[in-house]
């Protein structure tokens, strides 16, 4: 088996695909306009990106890393963030000023649903562990839609703080993380009661939210003050347990796509403007490297074939 990181490099409309062997770049491959997010099926067959300012999604075949399909639709607009259900069965995409959900099917790679959020700048799609549960952090509304996956609808929306981005579910089901990059703060959510149970303070414009494999960390780019904020999320401190920053550590300018390998060992942050992404050893919380890739790289993902 091979593993490799999915690299979207925005400003050249390009993707590198990084064998962690060797840590450099085997392959660059074209897209169309502007790649921005990127999502692996749970078998590992097939890639998909958003090229956001293309209005395309672009359907990669991993075994030859190659495009092999174009999806179009007269409401993308600003096709953005992507999430894939746990059976791979189906991929739900965020389109950002059209404010639509579209729901694609793995098997076809045809459109078969699209419903309107009606909230402001709907941009990213985070899946519940159990795949039951999507959530929309809209940036414009600072809310976060709530879709039944089931039943393929809106179930609810609720607030949160200014310019939610990044939005992830805890391993364990029970939390929802939300980073507001307009009031720089992280949000702990309790999914049962849609409760804040935490706030913490974090860098300057957070915009991702990744957790490790196992649930320890979670980790968030922050992409104004160039660091990344390693939070662990059951700390204990003075008697009490609770989600807390342990650390911050200086990564490279403007840092966006984070992604962790299969084991957690390693996580891999893509540096928007210093071209490269940085190789965070998960044991010793440090950057152990940097790895070359295109023009403003963004959008990753991990593969192992």
């Amino acid at each position: 088996m091979s593993e490799y990181l999915i690299v979207l490099n925005k400003d050249e409309d390009t993707i590198s695909f990084v064998n962690l062997a060797t840590n450099k770049v085997e392959k660059t491959i074209e897209t169309d306009f502007n790649p921005h997010e990127v999502v692996v099926t749970p078998d590992g067959k097939k890639t998909y990106v958003t090229c956001s300012l293309g209005n395309k999604i672009n359907i990669i075949n991993n075994e030859s890393f190659e495009i092999e399909k174009r999806l179009e639709h007269p409401d993308f607009n600003f096709p953005h963030g992507l999430g894939v259900t746990p059976d791979g069965q189906k991929v739900y995409m965020a389109s950002t000023y059209s404010e639509k959900i579209f729901i694609i099917n793995t098997q076809t790679d045809e459109i078969e649903k699209v419903f309107p959020t009606y909230q402001k700048l709907s941009h990213m799609i985070s899946f519940s562990p159990d795949g039951k549960t999507v959530y929309v952090p809209n940036i414009g509304s600072h809310n976060v839609t709530v879709v039944d996956v089931e039943k393929e609808e809106i179930v609810n929306h609720f607030p949160v703080g200014h310019g939610p981005e990044g939005a992830a579910v805890h391993p364990n089901g029970k939390y929802l993380y939300v980073a507001n990059q307009e009031d720089n703060t992280l949000f702990v959510i309790n999914v049962e009661t849609l409760e804040v149970e935490h706030k913490r303070r974090i860098g300057s414009v957070p915009i991702r939210i990744v957790f490790s494999p196992d649930g320890k960390y979670a980790l968030i780019p922050n992409r104004e003050s160039g660091d990344l904020s390693i939070i662990e999320t059951e700390h204990e401190l003075k008697g009490k347990v609770r989600p807390w920053e342990v650390k911050r550590i200086r990564v490279g300018v403007w840092p966006g796509g984070t992604v962790f390998n299969e084991t957690g060992a390693y996580a891999y942050v893509a540096n928007n403007k210093t071209n490269d992404i940085s190789v965070i050893n998960m044991t010793t919380l440090k950057e152990e490297g940097t790895i070359e890739v295109g023009v403003h790289p963004d959008g990753i993902a991990y593969l192992k074939k």
